[in-house]
């Protein structure tokens, strides 16, 4: 299956052949394409569609008046950003390409008609919001009681894990092609800390970083690092048996 968000959405269910044509025309139109460290949602704003993302990562962010950033959520393949936005007047954050992406631009009506024409559509587009909240919450987490190493090490998991679910990696090694002040803006650290963190992970034989490919040599024993427990990712629904029946 080429399209990210179905295999994403068939993580919790199976869908008919008409409700993955649907999911296909839908996600099929209105396609573009950014370049890499593009904004593709400024804050401010007025939102008039969701963008899917088909290739490429992207991220939301939120930016002080001094040009501090934080990083708040990273958007991989298969990844709609904030469904919601329809009940809002104005975006009050900003979305970004961290490398060159595709995206879908999907609407308003044509949402409406995915969940009037189909309940499973409707039920897997609401687990996706509360996936979507659920890592938001897990990042609050990693934050607040994390440390460096633990904050770092449990990304890497979350981020394999998040990747697998749509067919991203190849076997505990997969692309990261975000950079060290990236990682920065995401993990609440400086750039030197996060480097002599990577250091860390890379001497205990943890990880492999070279460019843009990063392979964990011991996944049970970086999530163990971490405190990784993958049930808030809620990726172990009916969907993802069914291949093994």
């Amino acid at each position: 299956m080429n399209n990210p968000f179905i295999r994403k959405l068939e993580n919790f269910t199976r869908f008919s052949q008409a409700e993955r044509k649907a999911l296909e025309d839908a996600t099929g139109q209105n396609v573009r394409r950014l370049g890499s460290r593009e904004d593709i949602v400024n804050e401010g704003d007025e939102p008039r569609a969701v963008n899917l993302v088909l290739e490429g990562w992207a991220c939301r962010y939120k930016q002080l008046q001094d040009g501090r950033r934080q990083i708040i959520a990273f958007f991989l393949p298969g990844d709609l950003c904030d469904p919601h936005i329809f009940t809002l007047r104005q975006m009050d954050h900003a979305v970004a390409s961290l490398t060159p992406v595709t995206l879908a631009r999907v609407t308003q009506p044509t949402i409406e008609g995915l969940t009037e024409s189909s309940t499973r559509i409707a039920e897997t587009l609401w687990w996706e919001m509360l996936h979507n909240a659920a890592v938001q919450r897990e990042w609050t987490v990693s934050l607040g009681q994390r440390s460096a190493v633990e904050r770092l090490a449990h990304l890497l998991c979350e981020l394999y894990m998040r990747l697998r679910a749509v067919g991203l990696t190849e076997g505990t090694a997969y692309d990261l092609p975000v950079t060290q002040a990236d990682l920065a803006d995401t993990l609440g650290l400086s750039s030197v800390h996060v480097n002599r963190t990577i250091q860390e992970l890379r001497g205990a034989g943890q990880i492999t970083w070279k460019g843009r490919r990063l392979t964990i040599h011991d996944l049970p024993a970086l999530m163990a690092l971490a405190l990784f427990d993958p049930n808030y990712l809620h990726l172990d629904h009916e969907g993802a048996h069914l291949d093994a029946q």
